[in-house]
């Protein structure tokens, strides 16, 4: 069972974290459910980034059955309104708390820290102690995958790519997504638009209507709404979707969407934790461990091109292909990346910095 009771929680006076007197949560008693905490960024809807991670929540219940309890908090962006969440969960019996967004970060820091006997696990961060872990996935795989489908197809030689958030998982997508593009066509250009949100439909419309006016007749975006897809689709333009498919919102267009499949980082962390052999890791898991999906590629992509993703595709999955082999230069001509080299994990981990091609600013 689980509950999604945001208000609950917010309407609390004092947060748990201020409370150093009740500041160690309890520990997984043995027999009783294991209680499992998911804290969302964004409103839980039928598709989109949110609606990923509640299906790796939705796994955990039907994994363990009545060995689980799951509670459901959503539309909690970061700062002291998750602090407050966070410190609730942990003050109120849950063992295992998830948190989906970088804007997490800190107040699962600051919680982790308060409670150390819950166990954390924190998507898309970078700070990692005893009872806190981290998982994020490699994006930038299908972001390659789909800047070849998109060159196969692109008349005017540009892309536009709405973002959220100028971080460095969102900056290596784009970056891998020119990559892919210049290796069909060199001359493929990438117009960048940042929204400063990662739910905002009406602002993501605007965004995907003003890269068109400025030429792009294939759309990506990396929000958690389809907004992008529906606009472009209006308007007879190619799309790429992302976290889910996205194919029911641009049925003709969508060129293909990079999926993620967060199910086994759910399912195996309530595991370790049932079974007390929880540790903390950092986990960052792409097409090849099946984490990062590629939703089937449209049919209107020529034969050629198509084979030639596919391709690439498959060689991803046998860990033959690192879409970040150099040679790179960057958007100031630099190289980054020599010939017979390749970016290091940490490097791409905390990329600033756009390849040739791209156009935009952070």
């Amino acid at each position: 069972m689980h509950s999604s009771n945001r208000r609950h929680f917010l309407k609390q006076g004092a947060a748990a974290l201020a409370l150093p007197s009740i500041a160690m949560g309890p520990a997984h008693a043995q027999g009783a459910p294991l209680k499992v905490g998911v804290v969302y960024v964004s409103p839980v809807a039928e598709t989109g980034w949110t609606y990923q991670h509640d299906l790796g929540r939705r796994a955990i219940e039907s994994t363990f059955g009545s060995r689980v309890s799951t509670t459901v908090v959503a539309n909690i962006s970061g700062g002291q309104d998750a602090e407050r969440v966070f410190g609730e969960l942990a003050s109120g019996g849950h063992g295992l708390i998830f948190g989906t967004s970088f804007s997490h970060m800190q107040p699962m820091v600051k919680a982790a820290s308060a409670f150390p006997d819950v166990k954390f696990q924190h998507c898309s961060g970078f700070q990692r102690a005893a009872n806190l872990s981290t998982f994020e996935a490699r994006y930038y795989d299908g972001g390659y995958l789909g800047g070849i489908a998109a060159a196969s197809v692109s008349k005017t030689k540009v892309i536009g790519f709405v973002g959220g958030f100028p971080i460095p998982d969102v900056v290596a997508t784009i970056n891998a997504l020119m990559l892919g593009a210049r290796s069909v066509d060199p001359q493929m250009v990438c117009k960048v638009v940042w929204l400063n949100s990662w739910f905002d439909p009406g602002r993501e419309r605007e965004a995907t209507t003003s890269l068109m006016a400025a030429g792009a007749d294939v759309l990506v975006s990396m929000t958690d709404t389809p907004s992008a897809v529906q606009a472009a689709e209006n308007k007879g333009v190619w799309s790429i979707g992302y976290a889910s498919d996205l194919r029911k919102f641009a049925p003709r267009g969508q060129l293909t969407s990079i999926t993620l499949d967060w199910t086994s980082v759910y399912v195996e962390a309530t595991r370790a934790v049932l079974e007390n052999r929880w540790t903390s890791t950092d986990r960052w898991d792409g097409i090849q461990a099946g984490v990062v999906k590629m939703a089937p590629y449209n049919t209107s992509i020529p034969p050629k091109a198509l084979a030639l993703v596919q391709a690439r595709e498959a060689e991803l999955k046998a860990g033959k292909l690192n879409p970040f082999a150099g040679p790179i230069r960057d958007a100031d001509g630099k190289e980054r990346v020599a010939r017979g080299a390749v970016l290091p994990n940490d490097e791409i981990h905390k990329t600033k910095w756009f390849v040739e091609g791209v156009q935009g600013t952070m």
